[in-house]
């Protein structure tokens, strides 16, 4: 997964990515290699993003 694939606005509801971000943990069976730090660390910006639109949608 590239930088450039981590959209302003994400499309991805924040459910969907923690759920992703559970699934990589569990495949990488708590330890996670560089390829999957990388991916880990845009799915986590992602679903930061993600939740803080859901905050300001609440708002």
């Amino acid at each position: 997964m590239s930088p450039n694939s981590v959209i302003s606005g994400s499309v991805r509801s924040a459910a969907e990515l923690n759920e992703r971000i559970r699934a990589l943990w569990l495949r990488a069976n708590g330890s996670l290699s560089t390829q999957e730090r990388a991916e880990y660390e845009l799915l986590v910006v992602e679903w930061a993003t993600a939740i803080r639109a859901d905050m300001v949608t609440a708002a």
